[in-house]
């Protein structure tokens, strides 16, 4: 399949909220798209309810009229606000905030895509955590966009960690970058908790790079929010060039596990080396290893 462009530069933006304050958080989404573009980024991912802050849903002791006033509608005076940047910067903006349904009034875990010319659409979270689950309600539909570099897609979190079939699905559309929106959090009260972090959120990342060749831009939420304390690592990660295999190896091309830091890590990837085996036709047996139209039929 061929694109346009094999060149991207993607941003991920370690994101340390303020719970509740929008009008802070959202100055901050501006100024980190404004600063990412005057320095080359094509695209910038932001994490998981980096509007609002995570907490603000979770918490108990908000009600449930405070979580619906503060949720976003689509073309709402936050949409407005980011696609006028997208446009003027002439960058691609992904970032996580609660969603209130126009129609039915629902609320989604959502992320908001635009683009130069303008709001592109959003992806709301199919499978909702734990207590996530208590406020808003489950999407149902993958969500990809349109670039010169192909389809980018998107998922949050537990999406990503849990349920491998999204971005195999992603993959197997043509998808060479995916993107995670996240708010995971380390269990501060355990001593070994950074640990458990680590190992967690690198491994489930590195598995989805390894396992379907795509390359991953990974935004987390970092530092204190109401009740959590987030774990950062924003990182972009994807094939690495060995002198045995352009894949199934993986590459931190920027930030990293460790990096508790708020700021923006950012990288120029060469998505060329997203090489799909598994749905390119095998020369021994003339198809694709990949075999969705059997996997449908299983019950």
């Amino acid at each position: 399949m061929q694109y346009e462009s094999d060149i991207i530069t993607v941003a991920a933006a370690n994101f340390k909220v303020e719970a509740g304050q929008k009008e802070n958080n959202l100055s901050r989404i501006l100024d980190f798209s404004k600063s990412a573009a005057k320095r080359g980024a094509d695209l910038i991912v932001f994490p998981e309810m980096c509007v609002s802050g995570y907490d603000f849903y979770t918490d108990e002791s908000t009600s449930q009229k405070e979580k619906e006033e503060m949720a976003e509608i689509v073309n709402g005076p936050v949409c407005d606000r980011l696609s006028l940047a997208a446009g003027e910067n002439n960058i691609y903006i992904v970032a996580g905030m609660a969603e209130k349904d126009g129609v039915s009034g629902g609320l989604y875990n959502s992320a908001f895509a635009f683009g130069p010319e303008g709001f592109i659409g959003v992806y709301r979270k199919i499978h909702p955590f734990y207590k996530e689950n208590t406020w808003c309600r489950k999407g149902s539909e993958p969500f990809m966009f349109g670039t010169k570099w192909g389809p980018v897609s998107v998922g949050i979190c537990y999406d990503t960690y849990n349920f491998p079939e999204l971005i195999r699905y992603y993959a197997s559309k043509g998808s060479r970058l995916y993107l995670n929106l996240t708010a995971l959090a380390e269990k501060i009260e355990l001593p070994d908790s950074r640990r458990e972090f680590l190992e967690y959120y690198g491994t489930m990342l590195e598995y989805g790079v390894r396992c379907n060749t795509i390359f991953i831009a990974s935004a987390n939420l970092t530092g204190k929010d109401k009740q959590s304390y987030f774990g950062g690592g924003s990182c972009v990660i994807g094939p690495k060039i060995t002198p045995v295999t352009e894949a199934e190896r993986v590459h931190y091309y920027a930030g990293g596990k460790d990096d508790v830091q708020a700021g923006l890590v950012m990288a120029t990837i060469d998505l060329s080396l997203a090489r799909r085996i598994l749905f390119t036709e095998n020369k021994y047996t003339g198809e694709p290893d990949y075999r969705p139209e059997i996997y449908k039929n299983w019950e």
